[in-house]
């Protein structure tokens, strides 16, 4: 038996660049932990951290004009960098850079959004150490930079193995920040069992398709699956129903981390649980990372497929058509009766998924420009939406002990966590104009007003389903998108239009009884209610209300900068990609050319 030799693969390193920056900044993150002094590990990991994402956006950058002439394999395969795939990846990269801006934020009362001790049981002795002690999450930071390594593979793999585990790179540092936030722990922690739970069920599903697929073609490569079956080297006919079943559970697993409607269960309540800086990262990021992977999976596999049996690419494409109907329907609609900030945009991120699929189920290559320039205009505009979120607080006063609205803090909060309810953002408007302008300006985004950069991915969107035959499917989108400005301007009347109610929690009432012809003054008030004036008993009551009332309001707290900057930059970035998108089409036009 003559034994073969093994030969190394020929590694572009080059090309893995910007992946080995982000990974490689997490694994030095991780002993950050270890060795570097707790009073400098805080500082040090937030440098590494934007560091590393600016630098492998950087090297993306640097790969740009070699990719768009020439398409790289790297590994043997297992990693294809495209224009489309590059794209995802300088995305990822921008948008991972604002949300750790806001996650590394600091608000005048010098707390961050993160618990002292994420393992500590809420409620505990153990957490009231913690959080006297100063102690403070620093894991995070090599967390997110493993979750944003995933995210820029998941996006440019070309291999199902290696999608599948880029998917459990980027998910499982997301289980565990979910679980971390400051304040509402039990509600965090629950969020966090929710997406663990599901996210295992879509994996599972994921993988399962990826071994119907390799039983089939005996590949896990989407573009050898597809040469294979256009050259003729595999019995369509008798196993076509394999290839669609495998071809399906892939994308449930899929459409599970681009929240799209049935899988959309978790988002809601994940995204209201979780620390919300964590909730505009996953928000942004994720869905980027996912829709760049079904886009890779549903065009090299049913284009390729197409050639040959274009029955097979009707009946995904099927599929896809009326997830993306459900998927805008439920959105819209139940979105436009939340009363909770953060669900509300939970629900319009659903929204979007479905205005995105609506794109993707023209099948038509082009429309995969219009497609990466709507992740980035979402993007943007969720992560400076959610920055706002966290600045926006309930705040309890309690009159007469000097903790005013701009009195001291103390550890367990004048400050407390975000004020989500709809009803709580009346009067912000007077409050934090400036602000309120920001939010205002990434809701109209959403909602897909003109001069804003929405308006521009929206159509780009329903003009790719028109361009592939689907023109009563933009319709409809148009008509979903009419109904999601409702919303939007729902809470903009709440901010703009309406006067905050700022009233009591609560107050205590006590019964003072006053002798005839006593002075108030001389009134003493026993334990039991009664009053006793010279030896001589009350006989009138009187109601007097006890100064030392509490009230709880809301406040917009000052940030330390990250956030306002991170805030500011998505609310220009949103200006200009709405008035001036030429350069940024044209490069992303360009990615277009995503098959090699």
């Amino acid at each position: 038996m003559i034994e073969s030799e093994f030969v190394a693969p020929e590694i572009d390193w080059l090309a893995l660049a910007p992946l080995i920056v982000v990974l490689g900044a997490g694994v030095v993150g991780v002993l950050i932990e270890a060795f570097v002094p707790a009073r400098a590990r805080r500082v040090t990991q937030i440098v590494l951290t934007l560091a590393a994402l600016a630098g492998g956006f950087a090297f993306i950058a640097v790969l740009w004009p070699q990719i768009v002439v020439q398409p790289v394999q790297v590994v043997g395969g297992s990693l294809t960098l495209t224009p489309f795939a590059l794209g995802a990846q300088g995305i990822i990269a921008v948008l991972a850079f604002l949300g750790v801006l806001v996650v590394a934020d600091r608000t005048a009362t010098g707390q961050d959004a993160f618990a002292p001790a994420a393992s500590a049981v809420p409620g505990t002795s153990y957490e009231d150490l913690a959080r006297r002690s100063g102690l403070e999450q620093t894991e995070i930071y090599p967390l997110l930079l493993f979750a944003t390594g995933g995210m820029m593979l998941f996006a440019s793999t070309d291999d199902l193995i290696v999608m599948f585990i880029a998917l459990e790179v980027l998910s499982l540092p997301l289980y565990v920040l979910c679980a971390t936030a400051r304040r509402r722990r039990l509600l965090s922690q629950e969020a966090a069992a929710k997406y663990f739970l599901l996210g295992a069920f879509a994996s599972a599903l994921f993988i399962f398709g990826v071994a119907l697929i390799y039983g089939f073609a005996g590949t896990v490569r989407l573009l050898e699956i597809a040469q294979r079956v256009q050259q003729g080297g595999l019995p369509l006919e008798g196993m076509s129903v394999l290839l669609v079943a495998g071809v399906l559970l892939v994308v449930v697993g899929l459409l599970f981390k681009v929240g799209a409607v049935p899988f959309h269960a978790w988002t809601p309540d994940v995204y209201t649980g979780a620390p919300t800086p964590i909730t505009g990262f996953m928000a942004a990021c994720t869905k980027v990372a996912a829709v760049a992977a079904l886009v890779e999976v549903l065009y090299r596999i049913t284009i390729g497929v197409g050639a040959v049996n274009p029955e097979i690419v009707r009946q995904v494409q099927i599929v896809i058509v009326v997830v993306a109907v459900l998927t805008m329907a439920v959105g819209t609609v139940i979105g436009s009766v939340q009363t909770d900030v953060k669900r509300l945009l939970a629900y319009s991120s659903i929204a979007h998924a479905g205005f995105l699929l609506v794109g993707i189920a023209g099948f038509n290559p082009q429309v995969q420009s219009s497609t990466l320039f709507y992740l980035l205009a979402y993007g943007i505009a969720t992560i400076g939406a959610f920055g706002v979120v966290t600045l926006v607080r309930e705040r309890r006063i309690t009159p007469g002990t000097g903790e005013e609205e701009n009195g001291p803090v103390g550890d367990d909060g004048v400050v407390l966590g975000e004020a989500t309810e709809l009803a709580q953002w009346a009067g912000l408007g007077r409050k934090a104009p400036w602000l309120t302008a920001a939010f205002a300006l990434f809701l109209l985004s959403m909602a897909g007003i003109p001069l804003t950069a929405g308006f521009i991915a929206k159509f780009g969107a329903f003009t790719g389903a028109t361009a592939g035959g689907l023109w009563w499917l933009a319709v409809l989108g148009v008509l979903a998108s009419v109904v999601a400005v409702a919303f939007y301007l729902r809470l903009l009347v709440v901010m703009v239009f309406q006067r905050a109610e700022d009233e009591p929690a609560e107050s205590q009432v006590a019964l003072v009884e006053t002798a005839a012809g006593a002075e108030p003054g001389e009134a003493e008030v026993s334990t039991s209610g009664s009053a006793v004036t010279g030896g001589t008993t009350a006989a009138t009551l009187t109601k007097v209300q006890v100064t030392t009332a509490q009230r709880v309001v809301v406040t917009v707290v000052r940030s330390r900068g990250p956030a306002a900057v991170a805030i500011a930059v998505c609310a220009i970035a949103t200006v200009i990609l709405g008035v001036f998108p030429s350069p940024v089409l044209s490069l992303v036009e360009q990615a277009s050319k995503f098959v090699p």
